[in-house]
């Protein structure tokens, strides 16, 4: 009769194993769908990181390390291109002057042309240029009106004195037409006045030939201090 117990407890323990196996794989099946719903996927990474892991993409390869600089290769410079002399180029020969050929010059032709009769010429009479006035000594001069001498004050006071030899040119009605100093007495002041006093004098006029002409003459005006 044990022989038969034996079997059933083989019998029972396969069916243990394969219930288990088939409640782990449940399991498996309801945890990846729940992965696909990101609320559940960030739950199970909070409670098992492990899972999370296995199902993330891997990890990207690291960078290569650079080699060190000590132990990379020179590069070496390029060697300069040779220079190459260039052949002297040749100066070219001076080209010889020719002369241009002078071209026969036409001589211009001569276009005659009637004769133009000058311009007749107007004859302008000019008036006659007056007589220049005739020259009188100081004696041939007479006064209608005698010119009415006056002795500064100040050269009263100073005691100036002296002759004044004024030049005066009359009209040929007697009338003073200029009057300049002709020889001073020494005194300015006295000279000054013989020119102002001249002016109030008339003179009489002087016929030549029974007509009355100008005349230039010299008028002599004496300042004398009363004793």
């Amino acid at each position: 009769m044990r022989p038969p117990a034996r079997a059933a407890d083989e019998l029972g323990r396969s069916g243990r194993h394969l219930l288990i196996g088939g409640v782990l794989l449940a399991h498996l099946a309801g945890g990846w769908a729940l992965m696909q719903v990101q609320s559940v996927r960030e739950a199970v990474v909070e409670v098992a990181p492990l899972m999370v892991s296995l199902i993330a993409p891997a990890p990207l390869p690291k960078p290569p390390v650079p080699a060190p600089a000590s132990a990379r290769q020179p590069v070496k410079a390029p060697a300069p291109a040779p220079l190459i002399a260039a052949a002297p180029t040749a100066t070219p020969a001076p080209q010889a002057f020719v002369a241009p050929t002078a071209e026969a010059v036409t001589p211009p032709v001569a276009v005659s042309a009637e004769p133009v009769a000058p311009a007749p010429v107007v004859a302008v009479s000019l008036p006659p240029a007056a007589p220049a006035p005739k020259q009188l000594p100081s004696s041939a001069v007479r006064y209608l009106t005698e010119p009415q001498l006056t002795v500064p004050l100040l050269s009263r006071r100073l005691g100036e004195q002296g002759m004044v030899h004024v030049r005066v040119l009359v009209d040929v009605r007697g009338r003073l037409k200029e009057a300049s100093l002709r020889k001073s007495s020494g005194f300015a002041r006295l000279d000054q006045q013989a020119l102002q006093d001249i002016r109030s004098a008339r003179f009489a006029p002087h016929l030549e030939n029974g007509q009355p002409i100008e005349w230039e003459a010299t008028a002599l005006l004496s300042y004398e201090l009363d004793r």
